[in-house]
């Protein structure tokens, strides 16, 4: 059984920086990638950034520049550096983890950009 659980929101001023983390656990040795989706109300929800095992990233083009992406294949662990964060970013930030073809999901945490 995959889980995936997340920390790191909260509330923070436009411009401001937070920094998430996703710690995976359970049968995950042959996950392929980890990232970061998320979802604002009213609104579908929508990739902010990926990492494959090998190291390869992906963004959103509305985070390019100001997000980054880390990983530790052997901790099975995520990072999000969210730097000049904008009203916009306001979300429910989701921990995704891509295993056989099979997605997985932790519970969120919500990130607030509001002055």
């Amino acid at each position: 059984q995959v889980q995936l659980v997340e920390s790191g929101g909260g509330l923070v001023q436009p411009g401001g920086s937070l920094r998430l983390f996703c710690a995976a656990s359970g049968s995950i040795f042959r996950f392929s990638a980890m990232g970061w989706y998320r979802q604002a109300p009213g609104k579908q929800r929508e990739l902010v950034a990926t990492i494959t095992r090998g190291g390869s990233t992906n963004y959103a083009e509305s985070v390019k520049g100001r997000f980054t992406i880390s990983g530790d294949n052997g901790k099975n662990t995520v990072y999000l550096q969210m730097n000049s964060l904008k009203p916009e970013d306001t979300a429910v930030y989701y921990c995704n983890l891509v295993l056989l073809g099979d997605d997985y999901w932790g519970r969120g945490t919500q990130v607030t950009v509001s002055s």
